[in-house]
């Protein structure tokens, strides 16, 4: 399905570096602490200019190229948690605003800046998101309120920045969100047989389904 409206604005671009951190008495390499940059910043290959992620194993790559995570999002976190979260708190590349990425279509994509993303697939947390927010439980209650942001694939690389505007210009008929992924793992494994109509699902995310699903 084709469409051509401004749906929402890069709020923030933020980059990071590994870094090593205690967690219970070892170190650990992470790159989760992201921080906003000005000016514009080349999206091309598997990250950003400036960023980078500790293992690619398990973060970054073509379908987790980039994450975003919506302002509303944090807002809403705000409130639960009784503090301000600002951009990048929570990892991500491009925070942005007026978007629903819970219900982000799996395989639409946007034009940002002159880059082209497309939407790939939920965070999934690991241990990590716990280091970063001081708080080892974090990572269950990030899961339980589906909340996830949206992982991208860079298809057509570009420069982005803080202002630019969210053009979305296709989205796929199927239906399948980064919500619906994130609820299915979680709660719901005999819907797993839907995440396959979704032809630009992450092999990963096949495979799981696949298996789950019989």
């Amino acid at each position: 399905m084709m469409t051509n409206g401004l749906t929402g604005r890069i709020e923030s671009v933020n980059v990071g570096r590994p870094r090593t951190v205690q967690f219970r008495g070892k170190p650990v390499t992470t790159a989760i602490w992201k921080s906003p940059v000005p000016g514009p910043v080349r999206a091309e290959g598997v990250n950003l200019t400036a960023d980078d992620q500790a293992d690619r194993t398990v973060h970054g790559g073509e379908d987790k190229a980039l994450y975003a995570y919506a302002s509303e999002d944090y807002r809403w976190w705000g409130e639960q948690l009784g503090t301000e979260l600002g951009p990048g708190t929570f990892g991500d590349n491009l925070t942005t605003a007026g978007l629903n990425l819970t219900q982000a279509v799996v395989g639409e994509r946007w034009r940002a800046g002159t880059a082209v993303f497309q939407v790939a697939q939920p965070r999934i947390p690991c241990f990590k998101l716990g280091i970063r927010m001081g708080d080892a439980g974090f990572p269950r209650r990030f899961s339980i309120a589906n909340r996830p942001g949206a992982y991208l694939r860079i298809i057509e690389p570009g420069e982005v920045s803080a202002g630019a505007p969210i053009q979305r210009l296709d989205v796929p008929n199927h239906g399948v969100t980064v919500g619906d992924i994130a609820h299915i793992y979680y709660a719901e494994h005999a819907r797993a047989g839907e995440l396959l109509l979704a032809p630009q699902l992450p092999g990963s995310w096949v495979r799981w389904a696949r298996e789950i699903a019989g």
